[in-house]
């Protein structure tokens, strides 16, 4: 048996507990089907590893592998594969009902995979694909945003400064909307005026009262990146008449829709893992996005969003990597390279 190294866990723990994350020696997989088996380059974290690896009564007697951006070549394909050769530079985030790709070796359907930016280091690539498909598929699919014609269209995107926003900014300014982003920390507000924002406001304060400080008395969307039940009055009172909120951020609180209901405003989720979980028939859109996104990256029409890299790929860096992550202080996105 052909074994790899991994960072996987048996037991759902605290971040600062040693046998929270592990390294490990486990079997190298084979591809079947339309499989690829991926020679792992870099990976980065994304709040959804530490969502699922957040403590809970349950133990695995098979090792959990999380990780769910991933940067590599491949090195094997599966007999119905189509799409790649051996020896492909690819990236993508994968489905969330598989292992994840914090391993030497990951499995995963061709169909979400998409041919990485050529002028992108794996390490820069990594940052990309969970948050690009999730702020392009958001925006575009979601929001139902038009690629041009948006000049006099705003968009409000809370937490800008995280990973999600770093790139929805980007594709929100390439599609010629008004961006204005909420971040409430120095460091944090310089980032998000980096990526593109026209303003920023802060996501702790009222909504409309800074809007109108700008002469904004309303959006056309919003896209909500962090806590839906806290920014929900914020959400319902600044969105404009016959305009569309879409938010990533799951919540078990009653949201009050009746305020959206005078204005006759959408409000609709975003799942990245939606297509992949239910292998909805057109799965292969995550490919054509990942494609599409590459171009404008090595255009230099929008940029990779990595603020931190870290070496080698192993437990004790990954665990630094979900603490930092649970804290909430991350900007951009944090990669981690070479086993």
């Amino acid at each position: 048996m052909e074994t790899m190294k991994a960072v996987g866990l048996f037991r759902y723990l605290p971040i600062e507990d040693k046998e929270s994350l592990l390294d490990l020696e486990i079997e190298k997989p084979s591809p079947k089907g339309r499989d690829l088996l991926i020679k792992v380059k870099a990976i980065s974290v994304n709040p959804v590893d530490t969502k699922v690896r957040k403590p809970k009564e349950k133990t695995e007697e098979i090792a959990k592998i999380l990780g769910w951006d991933v940067a590599g070549i491949v090195e094997e394909v599966g007999s119905g594969s189509s799409l790649f050769k051996e020896g492909d530079e690819v990236y993508y985030a994968g489905s969330i009902t598989r292992q994840g790709g914090n391993s030497e070796y990951h499995l995963v359907d061709e169909q979400l995979v998409g041919n990485k930016p050529s002028s992108l280091s794996f390490a820069e690539a990594a940052a990309l694909p969970l948050t690009a498909l999730t702020a392009w598929e958001g925006l575009f699919e979601r929001l139902a945003i038009a690629k041009e014609g948006n000049r006099d269209k705003t968009i409000l995107i809370i937490g800008a400064a995280g990973g999600v926003g770093s790139i929805a900014i980007q594709l929100a300014k390439w599609a010629g909307l008004k961006v204005i982003g909420t971040a409430s920390r120095p460091d944090s507000v310089r980032w998000v005026k980096e990526r593109g924002a026209d303003y920023v406001i802060n996501h702790h304060h009222s909504f409309l009262t800074q809007l109108k400080e700008l002469d904004l008395d309303e959006v056309d969307y919003i896209f909500c990146l962090n806590q839906t039940g806290q920014h929900w009055e914020n959400m319902s009172e600044a969105i404009k008449p016959q305009g569309k909120i879409c938010s990533i951020y799951e919540t078990n609180e009653k949201l009050n829709l009746f305020p959206l209901f005078q204005k006759s405003a959408t409000f609709v989720w975003e799942f990245m893992f939606t297509r992949a979980r239910f292998e909805t028939p057109d799965m292969i859109e995550q490919h054509h996005i990942l494609n599409a996104v590459a171009k404008l990256i090595d255009s230099k029409t929008i940029e990779s969003t990595v603020n931190k890299v870290i070496s080698p790929i192993n437990a004790e860096n990954i665990r630094k990597a979900h603490a930092e992550l649970e804290a909430g202080t991350a900007i951009g996105k944090i990669v981690l390279e070479d086993f």
